[in-house]
């Protein structure tokens, strides 16, 4: 069955093609990123692209032996991408000899199975260490030197101050995206690349060896300083504060401009629970900054190493590159516990002067904080990505609705993925919803509704209507794509447009629940809406917010789903299933088509 609404929502999708993209990449088939309205989509052989994916473990992707008894179990939970990691080590075992096979069969196997590939480059780091950099790095630690932390000790990390590592880093990436050009610059299998993983310093707060100490007593570089004057009244507030309180020096050194780092006396503790904090330190701690002198002086230079990299790899090809973050957290809230100068909100500003060729900033989001970190994550236009997660399927649609998110990725997804979970479920829904939601993103177009059973129903404004939502109960949680009975999980949070704001949990992030539910709505025209359901179901009511008619009706009902982005019929309701016209049930793990109408 075909509609007016049909057409407009492909002519939309052609529209968001061939708009003129952001980023400076042109607009050709190369995937690259694009704005729409207020959000900024990935865009894969000229069509917005929903990443439903998951992450492999560090070392899953090492062999293509080892990953073949996997791809078909990520085809069967329903992901349209996965995360692997590429290791420099393994890639140049020896200086400028560079290994591709495993790059090249990991490319065929992911065509084979219709999935997309966003690679992770483990290069200088790796969770703040430097282990995945070739052994003859490693051994040649005068010419590749190591940060040095309190008492002069060198650990496994490689410093920022080693032009020799970031040049030998950039080169080896370079090699890579090249290759990776030769081989699917026309089929654009790899969307995206991950350069390093959680970058920072981790056991001190900052980087002492003899390089870093002078350049920490020297000026604040006038780059930086010329470009926080520049970005003052839209600097993330942690950063403008702290600036602030020193008096909102133009020049000066790191301490002079930003405060006093980490003193002396201070040992740095493996988690900032040890010793023991009061519950205010525990639940308060992780959201302050301390030491932040130290954390600035680290984020500028990580920053300017990583777009060396960056810039390298984009020579050879260009398309989307991210840098991810390990989360600053309860027991983690001291620069050191967590990795010192990786992309962390507080420092977003000092990466964007530092590091312009990185397309993105991520954060490995695990925290029950989901809906707090994903605000701060996407301040100033940072399009949101999830590279790192849990496998929690409330999480998704709260991402995607919500933050308009490029994509979702659960981290170690071999070890759960499959077709009869929660996570497999959402992405199927997800998936057959997805022309619809991509659409409409950065429109104000689209609200996410997340609820727990006993709350008051939600109230979102949505295009010419205001919808009421109400829980309705949990049951099974059926998998097959046809339509299935109520059930429920989630937690409540709802959003969207501004005017659209109701339920929720503060700053909690959705978090499993025996009798919660979830939905994204879709108000693709006047008079119509698509909409689907997680692992809980949910009855709607409808009234008008212009003038007219006050009795809004039930026109078409349908349970369906997008095929190659033309919307098919799998049921046409009434009667019952739509409260005899009056009210909709939205049922678990559905995707519906409903059009209203006014009438007196």
């Amino acid at each position: 069955m075909k509609s007016m609404t049909i057409a407009w929502i492909a002519l939309a999708c052609c529209a968001a093609a061939i708009t003129a993209p952001c980023y400076g990449q042109a607009a050709t088939g190369i995937p690259h990123l694009q704005k729409q309205g207020t959000a900024t989509q990935l865009i894969v052989d000229g069509k917005p692209f929903l990443a439903l994916t998951g992450e492999l473990g560090n070392n899953t992707a090492t062999s293509l032996e080892n990953m073949q008894p996997i791809w078909s179990r990520l085809v069967a939970g329903n992901m349209n991408c996965v995360l692997a990691a590429i290791s420099w080590a393994q890639m140049e075992p020896a200086e400028g000899k560079y290994e591709f096979a495993l790059t090249d069969g990991l490319i065929q196997e992911a065509r084979r199975n219709n999935l997309k590939l966003i690679f992770l480059w483990f290069g200088s780091w790796k969770n703040g260490l430097s282990s995945y950099a070739p052994t003859w790095v490693k051994r040649d630690y005068k010419k590749y030197p190591r940060i040095r932390i309190k008492g002069g000790r060198s650990i496994e990390l490689l410093s920022t101050f080693g032009d020799a590592s970031r040049d030998a880093d950039a080169r080896a990436f370079q090699a890579l995206m090249r290759h990776i050009k030769e081989v699917d610059g026309q089929r654009h299998t790899v969307v995206m690349i991950q350069v390093e993983n959680e970058v920072g310093v981790l056991r001190d707060s900052r980087d002492r060896s003899e390089a870093a100490n002078k350049a920490f007593a020297g000026p604040v570089p006038k780059e930086l300083m010329d470009y926080l004057q520049q970005h003052r009244d839209t600097l993330a507030p942690e950063l403008r504060e702290v600036w602030a309180a020193n008096g909102s020096k133009t020049s000066g050194t790191w301490e002079e401009v930003f405060g006093p780092g980490k003193p002396d006396s201070v040992d740095m503790p493996i988690q900032t629970n040890s010793p023991p904090l009061s519950q205010e330190e525990y639940q308060a701690g992780w959201r302050k900054l301390h030491w932040p002198s130290d954390e600035f002086f680290m984020a500028w230079n990580y920053s300017k190493y990583v777009n060396k990299v960056v810039e390298q790899g984009k020579a050879g090809y260009n398309i989307p590159m991210f840098v991810n973050a390990w989360l600053q957290q309860p027991n983690m809230a001291w620069p050191g516990t967590y990795p010192c100068g990786g992309p962390l909100p507080q420092v977003h500003d000092i990466w964007r002067a530092g590091a312009p060729a990185v397309d993105l900033l991520a954060p490995d989001l695990y925290l029950q904080y989901f809906d707090e970190v994903a605000q701060r994550f996407t301040r100033n236009g940072n399009p949101f990505f999830v590279p790192e997660t849990s496998a929690n399927a409330a999480n998704v649609f709260l991402a995607v609705g919500k933050y308009n998110a490029i994509g979702f990725s659960p981290f170690g997804i071999e070890r759960s993925v499959g077709p009869d979970n929660e996570l497999a479920a959402a992405y199927r829904v997800l998936s057959e919803m997805a022309p619809a939601i991509l659409a409409q993103q950065g429109k104000g177009a689209i609200a996410t509704v997340l609820m727990n059973q006993g709350d008051a129903p939600a109230k979102v404004k949505l295009g010419d209507y205001t919808l009421s939502l109400s829980y309705v109960g949990r049951g099974r949680v059926p998998i097959a794509p046809e339509p299935a009975a109520p059930a429920g999980r989630g937690q409540a949070a709802q959003a969207g447009p501004p005017q659209a704001q109701a339920g929720g949990r503060g700053g909690q992030g959705a978090q499993p629940g025996p009798a919660q539910a979830n939905a994204i709505l879709v108000a693709s025209g006047p008079d119509e809406f698509f909409m689907c359901a997680g692992s809980g179901g949910m009855r709607i009511a409808f009234t008008p917010n212009s003038p007219g008619p006050a009795t809004v009706g039930l026109g078409d009902v349908q349970e369906g789903r997008f095929v190659d982005g033309k919307w098919v019929v799998i049921r046409q309701l009434g009667g019952d299933d739509t409260g005899q016209g009056e009210i909709l049930s939205l049922r678990a793990n559905t995707v519906m088509r409903v059009t209203v109408y006014r009438y007196e």
